[in-house]
């Protein structure tokens, strides 16, 4: 569980998080945290949060925002807000590092997503771009974490059909590999 006063990096994309408020210090309310990215880092996809509304404040550096079908370049003291269904994506457009005031509302489950796409990283298990390697992976995290984010240009009903073959696969092979970590068990009547 992720309290205020943690903070994570992902080694691949270049994002570091210093959470202020969490999900369980606001009650749901608010996810608040300082964002730093690299020169060079993003987000790895553009992508969309169907109920919640993301707050970016630019503290230092300069960050290109695609919102909706605008791409502009906020630096500090700017404040850009992504709305709910809205698609949107940012990097560094900056040769130092960019560090935003990030606020999410409601908070959902955002953090838990962060840290185990994070977990991912640090596991090796992300592509270059931050993206999981295996295919069955990335489905699992996107339907898990649907209600946070999801791609653009598909509703959450949509991308939940068309991940569910690979969902379902994916959850197929993880019980086979448990069931190959057990030990055998012998039972004597």
């Amino acid at each position: 569980m992720i309290l205020p006063g943690d903070s994570i990096e992902n080694p691949v994309t270049g994002e570091r998080f210093e959470f202020i408020h969490t999900a369980a210090s606001t009650g749901g309310e608010l996810l608040a945290f300082d964002f730093a990215l690299r020169p060079g880092g993003k987000v790895p996809i553009p992508h969309v949060h169907p109920i919640q509304t993301e707050r970016f404040e630019v503290i230092s550096g300069c960050v290109r925002f695609r919102l909706g079908r605008r791409t502009f370049v906020a630096g500090a003291g700017e404040v850009v807000e992504a709305p709910p269904g809205v698609a949107h994506g940012f990097g560094n457009a900056g040769r130092g590092e960019a560090r935003m005031r990030v606020e999410v509302r409601p908070a959902l489950a955002m953090e838990d997503m962060f840290a185990e796409v994070v977990a991912l990283a640090e596991a090796g298990k992300l592509t270059r771009r931050g993206l999981p390697r295996n295919p069955l992976t990335l489905a699992s995290l996107a339907r898990r974490y649907d209600q946070e984010a999801h791609a653009p240009l598909l509703t959450v009903g949509v991308q939940r059909l068309l991940l569910a073959p690979l969902v379902w696969l994916g959850s197929r092979v993880e019980r086979k590999r448990l069931e190959h970590r057990a030990p055998n068990v012998l039972v004597h009547h």
